[in-house]
Order: structure tokens, then C-alpha cells, then sequence
């Protein structure tokens, strides 16, 4: 089994297809909406192939290190992630086939007038080792 990541993005990634921002959709809309990543992810679960997933809040904060006895510094001037990530899943499948169809599925979550979204998904392997350094 391998693990991946799918991400969805507010923005960054090329437009959906149904390219309406969730915060124009109705209520009853992003209840849709919320249903199918619910059942989709309960589907996972009875197959094993669900390991986790969540939706993110749009507020967050950068923080770093800033030295021995220094508080931690706060924002930057970085991407904002808070405004490219909408949420995440990971699973554990056999194949990168198997991950790339259920990323198709869940880019067919409905948006707009119940309409599939056709959204892109980022669809990330976990590392399993780390990287070879060159001598």
C-alpha cells in the first residue's frame, strides 16, 4: 500500500470547470457538497483505503523559529497557504493508478447548481525514503 496526499486548492491550481467560489454557493449547495466528501471518505473507510482527511479554516498564522530565547516570529512574507488550501485527504492505496481514479472521483464533487465541480486535485505521494545524497 502506498499513501498519498490529495490536496484541494482555493486557488493556484488551473480553474474548475465550475468555477464558482463556494462562498457564492447556497446553503443547501455546500450541504451537498459536504455530503459527498463525507460518503466518499466513509466509502474509503470500508475498503482501508482511508486514512484521514480534513477541511481547513481560511484564518492561520506562519510561525518560525527565531533563535535561543527568542519568541517564535509570526507571518512573513510568504505564500499564504490559509488562502490556497481548502482541505486535504490521505489515503492508502495499492497502486498510483487506484490513487489517480478516486482523485478523479472526488474532483467530481458537486458545487453550483449541483453541478460537478470537476476541480483540480493535487495528488501527492508521501516520501517512503528520503532522499539519496550525492558524495
Amino acid at each position: 500500500m502506498a499513501k498519498y496526499l490529495l490536496l484541494k486548492h482555493y486557488r493556484g491550481a488551473p480553474a474548475p470547470v465550475n468555477d464558482v467560489p463556494m462562498d457564492q454557493w447556497t446553503p443547501q449547495e455546500v450541504s451537498a457538497h459536504m455530503e459527498y466528501m463525507h460518503d466518499f471518505a466513509a466509502r474509503l473507510e470500508k475498503t482501508g483505503e482511508f486514512v484521514d482527511g480534513q477541511a481547513l479554516a481560511p484564518e492561520g498564522t506562519w510561525v518560525r523559529y527565531d533563535g535561543e530565547g527568542r519568541p517564535p516570529v509570526t507571518d512573513g512574507p510568504f505564500a499564504e497557504t490559509k488562502d490556497l488550501i481548502a482541505g486535504w485527504m490521505v489515503i492508502d492505496v495499492d497502486s498510483h493508478e487506484r490513487a489517480v481514479e478516486l482523485a478523479g472521483e472526488l474532483s467530481a464533487a458537486p458545487g453550483a447548481g449541483g453541478q460537478p465541480i470537476h476541480e483540480w486535485l493535487e495528488l501527492r505521494p508521501f516520501l517512503v525514503a528520503p532522499p539519496a545524497v550525492a558524495q
